[in-house]
């Protein structure tokens, strides 16, 4: 009889097709995702001129599916410990897939708002299931850099939202952009099939046999044998998982994780939503001003990507804190009267200091955890965090009812960048460790290459 460390395997285990099965179905669903959330921010202009929509209205309006995805992120997080993360993942995108198909059908702004609100649902819950299911899987050497490329599906989602709307919107209208949305709905059977389910999962479920397979492919060389036994530390005390975050020295550090979320996701859902409105009404025609978005996404890429490796070498919360200042600077020179150069390099600067840095966000929360309290700290780090997203849209449209120039509105959309550098530069500053706490944190602290003072 055999006792196998679960971590340990997966930690040493060198990138192979499983890993690529896993990082592929992952971004794929997040691409989903981001191609539906950033949808508004498209055809917002198109909206406001159809229903005579004035700032505040569009801005509360943008703000339903923010609302369904701060429930989404609190409810479906916890939910996966109990039913398995390929099970939630998939009630997740059935939700906001159809939903958002739905959604191109919508007859007025009540009917529009009551479906984002319940895809928003989906959307919020996928987040956290995903990120937590790579993070499992991904080898420690490489961990921050494979969850940071598959979250970048989120910007991909993004692009492919803005090029379509640029081409399909002039022509069609605003609602086939909504119907492309269902695409997913097919791919269901497939989710099935090649997304594994959580290894962890199944070892606290007793599926020790399914268990075996599971770390068979993500290590070759071990080979099952009958009677294995499965050592997996997870950090689970007597204290429910939500009751875990506030102790053993994690109170303060989980606090400053949700102010940085919630300062993160208004920057990002400010911009997402009323970037085009803003370069539209400063004179650049739409098609132009929804290149900003497609450039805001592009930029994304390289900061999320880019700030994953080089949080692999370094420490993942100064990596986070010198990516906000750069986001505050950034944003409050976009009000600023620039070269359409200038522009492009400023917009792209921010959304890899913004997306890109809430892409590292959701790897830094996951690592900072142990297993057992994972999904619920990522899931609620991510519904406080939306409070900020509902305010953003909510923000913008103040502002711009507000008749500011232009680098006011932008100014106000940067200096949340500066609230949450100084945040997350506290995490893991308060934390005091005990020898059960340092038995219980290894892995989390391991792989997060964390400097807990």
């Amino acid at each position: 009889m055999r006792t196998l460390d679960v971590h340990k395997t997966i930690d040493d285990a060198r990138f192979n097709r499983f890993h690529w099965t896993v990082l592929l179905w992952c971004a794929l669903i997040i691409i989903f995702d981001g191609y539906d959330l950033i949808i508004y921010g498209v055809v917002l202009p198109k909206l406001m001129a159809e229903w005579q929509l004035s700032p505040l209205e569009a801005g509360a309006l943008g703000s339903y599916a923010l609302f369904g995805m701060m429930f989404g992120a609190l409810f479906f997080g916890p939910l996966s410990d109990k039913i398995g993360r390929r099970k939630t993942i998939m009630i997740c995108v059935l939700i906001f897939s159809g939903m958002t198909f739905l959604n191109g059908y919508a007859r007025n702004p009540w009917e529009f708002g009551i479906c984002r609100f319940i895809a928003g649902l989906g959307i919020g819950g996928v987040m956290p299931n995903v990120v937590a299911l790579m993070t499992e899987y991904s080898p420690k050497r490489i961990r921050s850099t494979l969850v940071a490329i598959m979250f970048s599906g989120y910007s991909v989602g993004g692009m492919l939202s803005a090029f379509i709307g640029m081409t399909l919107i002039p022509v069609y209208g605003w609602q086939p952009v909504f119907w492309i949305a269902g695409i997913p709905l097919l791919l269901l059977p497939l989710i099935w099939k090649f997304l594994p389910e959580s290894v962890g999962f199944l070892v606290q479920a007793g599926r020790n046999e399914e268990a075996a397979k599971m770390l068979s492919r993500v290590e070759p060389s071990y080979v099952p044998q009958p009677g294995d036994r499965f050592h997996m530390p997870t950090g689970k005390g007597k204290s429910v998982p939500l009751v875990s975050l506030f102790t053993e020295g994690r109170l303060v550090s989980t606090l400053m994780f949700w102010l940085s979320f919630f300062c993160c996701l208004l920057m990002v859902y400010a911009l997402g939503s009323w970037l085009p409105k803003l370069m539209n009404q400063a004179g650049y025609p739409l098609g132009s001003s929804l290149s900003f978005l497609l450039v805001l996404n592009f930029g994304a890429i390289f900061g999320a990507i880019g700030g994953g490796w080089v949080a692999d070498r370094f420490h993942l919360r100064r990596v986070i804190t010198l990516m906000f200042v750069v986001a505050a600077v950034s944003i409050s020179l976009l009000g600023i009267k620039s070269s359409m150069f200038v522009l492009y390099l400023l917009v792209a600067v921010a959304g890899a200091c913004t997306i890109g840095t809430q892409i590292l966000l959701y790897a830094y929360v996951a690592q900072f955890y142990p297993l057992a309290s994972r999904s619920t700290g990522i899931g609620w780090a991510s519904g406080v965090g939306r409070l900020g997203a509902i305010l953003g849209p909510v923000l913008g449209g103040t502002l711009l009812a507000a008749g500011l120039e232009l680098h006011m509105n932008f100014l106000a959309f940067a200096i949340p960048g500066a609230i949450a550098g100084l945040a997350i530069s506290m995490v893991g500053r308060s934390a005091v460790h005990g020898p059960d706490e340092e038995k219980n944190l290894a892995f989390a602290a391991e792989t997060g290459k964390m400097e807990l003072d």
